[in-house]
């Protein structure tokens, strides 16, 4: 796999840069995907980082270096996973079509399955019975239809899907590095997971703590390699409610069970069905809603290339002038990246290299749908 176009797999140096390149500070996806089109290779974007950084007005970038990214690498191998890139097997295939896919997973597995088709079922850690119930009958029959279980191995909702679909495929999205679960108690259940031929799936580096923060980083991965979410239970203000619009937001069908108006913890399903998520009651409703989606999905895993833009890799530095009408055309409102290349006057690989300068200092902020803004008082 080239830094360019990937073929099937990263020879061990390049996943090395690639893995600096994403671990870097203020380098997400979008900025990782950037550099890797503006430069050609992860290790010629490395050694840019610095320099583009100093030119976006942000104070010195810690770049990691080649051996804290091999450690990551040999200690994951360690425990019986891998750090596997964007295009490689054992990425989830519907998670490579997301906007801004992660560059890079640790993904924990024996089995083939993260190939395979996966329906996302969330919802309460203050689950009632007849809400684990119902997680329960859902997993269990998409699973004897040959689909995997994906959801974030909380409690409630989460740990009933996650049980009752053990032996047709389950696959556990991790807040946390793969040593790091959470909840802690549930270590034994991932443990389970993984032997009956399951998966656990992290974006976060070996040893990280989940924060709070990254809870819903978590939600969109646990949508995004789905073709459906299944919403169990969830109160008004749940996380598992921002699955639900990262499905939407990513394309999946959203379907929801319905539950009384007298409990707190169906306000959030109820809410998702009057603004439009299908509304369930069983595994069949579940089958007829993603049939279609089913029918579209490809038989295999094939090899993705990075797209280009038409002069993305040609540009050089933009000049103070180029730089001066990019922020002039920023603020902070959220705004698309053509209007921006369209006030400017840039062509829109230096609208891109402004972009990356600014988000390696700091200044800049990604939100949904391709919309960037300045960061108050940078």
């Amino acid at each position: 796999m080239s830094d360019g176009a990937i073929r099937t797999r990263l020879t061990d140096a390049q996943r090395t840069a690639w893995l600096r390149l994403i671990r870097t500070d203020n380098v997400g996806p979008v900025t990782f995907r950037s550099l890797l089109n503006h430069y050609g290779s992860a290790e010629a974007a490395l050694e840019a980082l610095p320099e583009l950084a100093r030119r976006g007005g942000g104070a010195r970038l810690r770049v990691v270096g080649a051996a804290e990214a091999e450690d990551e690498i040999a200690a994951t191998r360690r425990i019986g996973g891998d750090v596997v890139a964007l295009g490689e097997a054992g990425y989830p295939r519907e998670l490579r079509t997301i906007e801004a896919p992660p560059p890079m997973i640790s993904v924990l597995a024996r089995t083939d399955v993260l190939t395979r088709a996966a329906v996302a079922v969330v919802g309460s850690r203050n689950a009632s019975a007849a809400g684990r119930t119902m997680a329960e009958r859902i997993a269990r029959g998409l699973g004897e239809h040959g689909l995997v279980i994906a959801s974030g191995l909380a409690r409630g909702i989460d740990a009933a899907a996650h049980a009752a679909s053990l032996t047709t495929g389950t696959v556990a999205v991790l807040a946390g590095g793969l040593d790091h679960i959470y909840p802690p108690e549930h270590g034994p259940l991932l443990e389970r997971i993984v032997d009956e031929g399951g998966a656990a799936i992290s974006e976060m580096k070996l040893g990280w703590s989940p924060r709070a923060q990254d809870f819903p980083r978590r939600n969109r991965l646990i949508s995004g390699m789905s073709v459906a979410v299944v919403i169990i239970e969830a109160a008004r203000r749940s996380g598992s409610l921002h699955t639900a619009r990262f499905g939407a937001e990513q394309g999946r069908e959203v379907l929801a069970v319905p539950g009384s108006p007298l409990d707190p913890r169906a306000e959030g399903c109820n809410h998702l069905i009057r603004e439009g998520a299908t509304l369930i009651t069983c595994t069949d409703d579940v089958l007829a809603a993603i049939r279609p989606l089913l029918d579209r999905l490809p038989d295999s895993q094939t090899p993705l290339e990075e797209p280009r833009g038409d002069d993305e890799g040609s540009a050089g530095d933009p000049g103070e002038s180029g730089r001066a009408a990019v922020l002039t055309a920023l603020g902070p409102t959220p705004v698309a990246v053509d209007l921006i290349i369209r006030h400017s006057g840039q062509p829109a690989a230096a609208v891109m290299i402004v972009l990356v300068e600014l988000e390696l200092a700091g200044r800049l902020e990604r939100h949904p749908g391709g919309l960037v803004s300045l960061l108050p008082g940078r």
